[in-house]
């Protein structure tokens, strides 16, 4: 039971520890992975596109 306390008692010192992010900068990263994403995605619908046009004009 008493590692129980000092792990609880660590745990709290711990989290005392952690800075946690403010509204702007979970913000600011929310944004920068949503156009991330977005220009990733756009990239790989690019790339389908020209394989799949090339891929159907090997085959024709």
């Amino acid at each position: 039971m008493e590692k129980f306390i000092s792990y609880v008692k660590n745990s709290k010192a711990e989290i005392g520890k952690v800075i946690f992010p403010t509204k702007e900068q979970v913000r600011g990263a929310f944004i920068s992975v949503g156009i991330v994403v977005a220009v990733i995605s756009l990239f790989l619908a690019l790339v389908d596109f020209i394989m799949s046009l090339v891929l159907s004009s090997v085959i024709n």
